[in-house]
């Protein structure tokens, strides 16, 4: 048992022991990545900011060929905020009068590192600015990213982007939610709707008119991703086969195609339903009809009601057929302001008969309803295939007369603006480091430096397990029941199998009997050969004593010396056998004593000795 208990007390130990070194391989693994990128970072040419863990940070710089790029550490320039107004909007909140600051991260800050916040609740905002660049749809993708982050959690609102078409006449000045766009971009919410946008405006080549195209809802859960109060980041890619990619943190979680995945679908379908065509007038659509060959048995009467009295029910003993089941209240009073000329003559209230509750009933007694056995209700014919059945009609099929098929969606009108025309219910929305390009490469490299270094100072800074406890603790107090059990549970059981037990009397006496027992068995032997040695002096002793009784006998009377001698000698004899006696009476008892508690054995041992001494 004591081998079991110290197993299970070893395996605590062990397993106390891997979870503290596990513990500790993460904190050296954060402070390997944060030395590796603030390797990485060392090599740029840029001004340097020190954040608290050590992280150098530095403004991103693009790699490669790119269409636009904004970090917002300078000075802002070029942004231009709208002067018009919200069409269709009452004129108290249709102004773009939201403001918008320069600023750093309220959480997780990376010094030096700034960006676009969103500062006003319930007011229309609106900012744009020109592209470094225009984008023309031809044979290149077009890659658009930008971080967000909810720094306050969204309640209703949107953090979506446009680009703006090309135009002559176009006037950021007056950019509003009318403005002709090309794509429009990223996270939306309002209530429990989580969003992410990609539509396009795609250019009927019959009419010239254009029509908004939905990609379909992606898969995955978004609700993290608004309320972690966290920087994500957000990439759109649209190839030139016509296929796209949503990625939220460089995951995908949505794509398709553009002909295929988008709602309404960009191509119109070939046939439609005639319009001018009508059902004709004897189409038969029903599958089933009533038997008209099926004649009503003789025997149906359709007269016969559904319930009838039962007859056989008999009035209980003791209904009060006297007594109303209602009666007035006898202790209701009129209202003092009761105008009888207005209200007309006061009543009491009506109160349940308290003579009918120890009565079967009051009132007149009706005999119960019961059901009907020759009740058959109304006759139908039963139902038949419909041998004229025709199906469901429908219209003919036409050519569609405004049918168009535009096999290659990705041209799309070319983009020179970017711009935000948002409206939010919660204040602190955080843009930065917004890129448009054409490769991947150039694309990863500008998230590695922005919003890479943002992911790896959350992380840093992210508040350790028993930090995250007791704030899960204070939104849930009924959570802290759970830790303490969860605590209890090991250390009383390390209590109870690791701690010594106390010697009790029974076991101390045990080990005091097993003692003694050994002890008496090995005395055994010894008190065998003790008893052995005297049986056989005592057969010597009766031997002389047959021996000198014979004499006397045989002789008649001795003399007086002889007797006397005899007397010395049996004097001395008696005194030697007493001396034995006492001997081994001594040894008896300190037998006695040593085997006290010992076994049934021991004590027939020394009944033998006693008898035969």
């Amino acid at each position: 048992m004591h081998f079991q208990w110290d197993w299970l007390c070893l395996g605590v130990l062990i397993i106390g022991s891997v979870t503290a070194e596990i513990e500790n391989e993460e904190i050296l693994g954060a402070d390997v990545e944060v030395e590796d990128f603030d390797k990485q970072s060392q090599e740029a040419d840029v001004d340097e900011d020190e954040s608290s863990i050590g992280i150098v940070y530095q403004t991103p710089k693009p790699t490669g060929e790119v269409y636009f790029t904004e970090t917002f550490d300078g000075v802002l320039t070029g942004w231009i905020l709208s002067k018009t107004k919200k069409e269709d909007t009452d004129d108290n909140i249709a102004k773009y009068d939201g403001r918008w600051e320069v600023e750093e991260l309220k959480e997780n800050t990376v010094p030096g590192d700034r960006g676009l916040v969103l500062k006003s609740v319930a007011k229309h905002h609106a900012i744009s600015t020109m592209l470094t660049k225009a984008f023309i749809f031809d044979n290149k993708p077009l890659i658009v990213q930008y971080e967000v982050n909810f720094q306050e959690g969204i309640d209703c609102g949107g953090a979506y982007i446009k680009l703006l078409s090309s135009s002559n006449d176009l006037n950021l000045e007056y950019f509003f939610d009318k403005t002709p766009y090309t794509i429009m971009f990223g996270p939306d919410k309002c209530g429990e709707d989580y969003k992410l946008h990609f539509i396009f405006r795609h250019k009927n080549p019959k009419t010239g008119e254009y029509d908004e195209k939905h990609a379909k809802r992606p898969d995955v859960d978004l609700k993290k991703f608004y309320l972690d109060k966290k920087t994500h980041l957000y990439t759109l890619v649209l190839k030139p086969d016509d296929t796209f990619e949503m990625l939220i943190d460089q995951t995908v979680v949505s794509k398709g195609n553009l002909l295929e995945d988008m709602v309404p679908p960009v191509n119109p379908p070939r046939e439609i339903e005639d319009p001018a065509d009508k059902k004709p007038d004897d189409w038969d659509e029903r599958p089933k009809i009533p038997d008209p060959n099926a004649v009503k048995p003789d025997d149906w009467d359709e007269d016969e009601p559904s319930k009838i009295e039962d007859l056989d029910a008999v009035k209980p003993k003791g209904w009060l057929d006297d007594e109303p089941q209602y009666v007035p209240d006898p202790n209701a009073k009129k209202p003092k302001d009761w105008d009888e000329e207005m209200d007309g003559e006061w009543e009491a209230p009506q109160i349940p008969n308290p003579k009918c509750e120890t009565a079967p009933g009051c009132g007149i007694w009706v005999r119960p309803m019961k059901n009907n056995p020759k009740y058959k209700g109304k006759w139908k014919a039963p139902m038949i295939d419909n041998p004229n059945y025709q199906g469901i009609w429908s219209p003919r099929k036409i050519p569609n007369p405004d049918y168009f098929e535009d096999s290659h969606p990705f041209e799309m009108t070319a983009v020179s603006a970017i711009g935000l025309e948002l409206w939010s219910m919660t204040s602190d929305i955080y843009f930065d480091n917004f890129i448009i390009c054409s490769e991947k490469e150039v694309a990863d490299r500008w998230a590695a430096d922005g919003w890479g270094l943002k992911k790896l100072v959350a992380s840093a800074n992210e508040p350790g397990m028993f930090s995250q406890l007791v704030t899960a603790a204070e939104d849930h107090p009924w959570l802290w029941v759970l830790y303490i059990l969860t605590l209890a549970l090991p250390i009383g059981l390390g209590v109870l199998f690791c701690w010594p037990a106390k010697k009790t009397d029974e076991d101390i006496e045990f080990k005091k009997t097993a003692v003694s027992k050994a002890i008496t068995k090995g005395e055994i032997k010894q008190d065998r050969e003790e008893l052995e040695d005297d049986e056989i002096d005592l057969e010597e002793e009766k031997d002389n004593e047959d021996i000198v009784e014979d004499e006397d006998e045989g002789e008649g009377v001795e003399d007086i010396d002889e007797e006397e001698e005899n007397g010395v000698a049996d004097g001395s004899q008696e005194e030697g056998d007493k001396s034995n006696k006492s001997g081994s009476e001594d040894e008896m008892k300190e037998d006695d004593e040593s085997t006290s508690s010992g076994d049934g054995p021991l004590k027939s041992v020394r009944k033998r000795r006693v008898r035969k001494d």
